[in-house]
């Protein structure tokens, strides 16, 4: 199903606040974690893997993934397996279950609720935005954020950026915060490796020797897979 145009609703709030602001009036919830949540999910999914989002450094997540008969993503992105680096899941086979914890992505994947909740990036906002418009007309774009260390949100331009991409794709009434996202998208999109390896997360990784993680976050629009939330999973709803 489409609506008119002029029927789509589109807001943007960052992290945890703006879910709670935003569940009780949105038909879709789009998750925007760059760095690298997002990206992580997008390549799992689209072999064929089942993503269980969950709290970052809660150790009943090997409870969690015991009980689900999953694997348990190891925190330290150095360790041999599958991490928070998304260079660590580009071969995962088809069918594989993993828990996937994250203090940003996962964190607000698990605060969505019973609102339909699809994860995007820079990866796949073209199918990502044609499919929330196929579900919905109140849309609501949540860029996650990175956290200092007292836990307070840190504004995160790389995920303003994946957001504004998404909104590019989307049509409608576009919030303020919208067209603020769409603006910084836009300013950049010619230089966009660039430009996020300059920002703060993107230096961060490329020092720690990552920088390959963020080459494949901005691999732009090379991917047609949708992550749907369901049950608590991520799965490509082209296979649902």
């Amino acid at each position: 199903m489409t609506f008119n145009q002029s029927e789509y609703d589109i807001k943007l709030e960052w992290g945890l606040h703006g879910i709670e602001q935003l569940t009780s009036v949105s038909d879709v919830i789009i998750i925007v974690d760059i760095l690298s949540f997002s990206t992580c999910v997008d390549i799992a999914v689209s072999h064929g893997a089942i993503i269980y989002p969950y709290r970052y450094k809660d150790e009943s997540a090997i409870e969690y993934a015991k009980s689900l008969n999953a694997e348990l993503a190891d925190a330290n992105r150095n360790s041999e397996g599958f991490t928070l680096s998304p260079l660590s899941l580009k071969n995962i086979p088809p069918g594989t279950k993993l828990v996937l914890p994250s203090p940003n992505g996962a964190t607000l994947s698990l605060a969505t609720g019973n609102v339909t909740t699809i994860c995007g990036g820079l990866r796949n906002p073209n199918a990502v935005a044609e499919y929330a418009m196929s579900i919905g007309k109140s849309i609501s774009v949540i860029p996650a954020g990175e956290k200092w260390q007292d836990g307070s949100l840190r504004f995160a331009i790389e995920d303003y950026i994946g957001a504004g991409a998404i909104i590019s794709y989307l049509k409608g009434i576009l919030s303020p915060e919208s067209k603020s996202a769409l603006a910084v998208y836009q300013s950049v999109k010619e230089n966009l490796l660039e430009e996020i390896k300059k920002c703060s997360s993107g230096k961060e990784l490329v020092e720690r020797g990552f920088e390959e993680d963020v080459n494949l976050a901005c691999e732009f629009n090379v991917s047609e897979c949708v992550p749907f939330l369901k049950n608590g999973a991520y799965e490509n709803i082209r296979s649902l």
